[in-house]
């Protein structure tokens, strides 16, 4: 559950950057309901983008690169549709219809490069509000719990994550393969 908030708040940040770039080049008229339609633009990310590029990408798998890069834009095109329609962002005239799904493309293409690091860094400050909340309270390592030495070694860490979840290392990397 951890690491679906935490790409989900990344990534909703994410949006709402990519989405005023969109207003400031495109026709398209965002302003303030980019807080809005980066909700929308998110969970179709999540949820509904791996869904419509396995159909896109099987029905283009013999075709040339240009059907592949047409089935990528289509897919593109049916979250920003749907993003106009379920916010208050006015995508004006064609070019607000075309413009922003190859924007969108890109974006999604830079934050695939620096999304790990988003998680890692979103993940820390999870972690540490976490255990603001919870305090001391609790048994896991927190707030009051030395920091673990640099010499830790990553079987050691690997253990504890299974002890607070009772996933091994291959369950959560699957888990987070799917989330």
């Amino acid at each position: 559950m951890k690491n679906l908030i935490v790409r989900f708040a990344s990534l909703y940040v994410f949006n709402v950057v990519v989405l005023l770039v969109i207003g400031w080049l495109t026709p398209a008229r965002v302003g303030l309901h980019a807080l809005w339609a980066a909700v929308i633009l998110t969970v179709a990310t999540l949820f509904l983008k791996p869904v419509l590029s396995r159909v896109a990408t099987s029905m283009s798998a013999g075709g040339t690169k240009l059907v592949q890069y047409l089935a990528v834009f289509a897919v593109e095109l049916v979250v920003w549709i749907l993003t106009v329609s379920l916010s208050g962002v006015r995508a004006g005239n064609v070019w607000g219809w075309i413009l922003p799904p190859v924007i969108l493309l890109i974006g999604w293409v830079v934050y695939d490069q620096i999304d790990d690091a988003l998680a890692r860094r979103a993940g820390a400050l999870y972690d540490a509000a976490e255990a603001r909340i919870s305090g001391s309270r609790s048994g896991r390592p927190g707030a009051g719990s030395p920091a673990p030495s640099a010499a830790s070694s990553a079987a050691t860490s690997d253990a504890r994550k299974e002890l607070y979840d009772g996933l091994t290392p291959e369950q959560r990397r699957m888990f987070d393969e799917l989330g």
